[in-house]
């Protein structure tokens, strides 16, 4: 009987060993398993080894994941060599704009190298997004050669380039002053395919006036016939502001002559480059002209135009004029500037218009504006040099 009691615990014994080691067994194979899962979901780009069909867009949220850009490359060599690779635009507008959130350009051409030489990476490509990869060029990376190259490449690509491409080019030539290379562009065009349009033109005039070539400005408005274009408000606004800014006013008033001759609307801006105009030179009553002629034209002035009379106004040293233009303004709807309320104060303390300081004064700290230290420190000087005046006057030392 005792022999019996003792082989039943011995089998207990090794029952319950049985049932650890089997429970530890399954615990360590649970462990493995989640850790190859947690290892396979922290790398996404294990995704693209596995044998499973990948859809484009699986592809994409794989790399959307992707943090490093030094990592880009690898996994687009990666997922090139697997069999369901169908490149798209979205894939490599998403590339590169990762690699240019870090500088990589030269990793960019590569791309763009490899999308034109490499038969499997080849999709059809839209001018959306090479005008997304000029700009890119142009406006990251400051490289406007490249994005010129770009431009004239498009057709390796199978696309042609829009006007809005073409224009963007042109446009990135002018402000970064690459003039030479403009012409060429230009003679490009027909090439490319391209129809220029007014906004073309509209460049070539700011490039030609940016570099002071008044002459051929104005004689390239008489190519707008020609290319079946019209000339706008902004064509002529850039051709006045040229003039003025020579000195040749009564020319840009010619200019607006022909401009409404011709049937185009003069706008705000149009009226505000003449007005300025007038001011550099003196001209200040001429100016307050033009602001009502713009009235009488159907043109609402802006609060440019008020702001472009009162600087005249002020430049020509007349504070009290200036005074009564800024009560015109404000019951017209427009409040001046902070700067003009400075340089108004200031000008009647030296003219030690004390009553007048005091209503400019109140006027424009009801506007929300507050006097800095220096207009404080004039504003005081001149009521000490008043009372000193006053009393020299009653015979009286103060």
């Amino acid at each position: 009987m005792l022999k019996m009691i003792k082989r039943g615990i011995a089998l207990g014994d090794r029952i319950h060993q049985a049932i650890i080691y089997s429970s530890l067994r399954r615990q360590c194979c649970f462990t493995i398993f989640a850790k190859s899962i947690s290892s396979s979901s922290s790398d996404p780009l294990q995704k693209l080894n596995h044998k499973d069909w990948l859809a484009p867009n699986e592809v994409l949220k794989i790399f959307n994941t992707i943090r490093d850009p030094d990592s880009l490359i690898n996994a687009l060599e990666r997922v090139s060599h697997r069999k369901d690779y169908k490149p798209n635009e979205t894939l490599f507008t998403l590339v590169i704009t990762k690699l240019s959130q870090s500088k990589n350009f030269d990793a960019i051409n590569d791309i763009m190298k490899r999308i034109k030489t490499e038969e499997k990476s080849r999709c059809k490509l839209s001018d959306d997004f090479f005008y997304f990869v000029i700009k890119i060029y142009g406006n990251v990376g400051g490289y406007v050669e490249e994005a010129v190259r770009t431009l004239f490449a498009m057709p390796d690509y199978h696309c042609w380039p829009s006007t809005r491409t073409f224009n963007f080019v042109l446009n990135l030539l002018v402000s970064s002053r690459r003039y030479k290379i403009i012409h060429e562009v230009c003679l490009g065009a027909a090439k490319l395919g391209v129809v220029v349009d007014t906004c073309s033109f509209n460049i070539l005039i700011k490039g030609l006036c940016k570099n002071d070539d008044v002459k051929e400005a104005c004689e390239l408005l008489n190519e707008f016939p020609k290319q079946d274009c019209q000339p706008n408000a902004v064509t002529y606004s850039t051709l006045m502001h040229c003039l003025c800014r020579n000195g040749r006013i009564n020319e840009a008033f010619k200019l607006l002559e022909r401009m409404e001759n011709d049937g185009c609307d003069p706008d705000a801006i149009t009226f505000n480059v003449l007005i300025s105009g007038l001011g550099k030179q003196g001209r200040v009553e001429e100016g307050i002209e033009l602001l009502d002629r713009m009235k009488m034209n159907g043109c609402k002035p802006n609060s440019g135009s008020y702001q472009v009379v009162l600087y005249s106004i002020i430049d020509s040293k007349k504070f009290v004029d200036a005074k009564r233009f800024m009560d015109r303004m404000m019951s017209e709807g427009f409040s001046p500037s902070f700067l003009s309320y400075k340089t108004v104060i200031e000008g009647l303390c030296k003219e030690n218009r004390l009553g007048d300081v005091d209503f400019v004064l109140n006027q424009m700290m009801h506007q929300g504006f507050v006097p800095k230290m220096g207009t404080w420190k004039k504003i005081v000087e001149s009521i000490f040099q008043g009372r000193e005046e006053l009393g020299s006057r009653n015979g009286i030392c103060l």
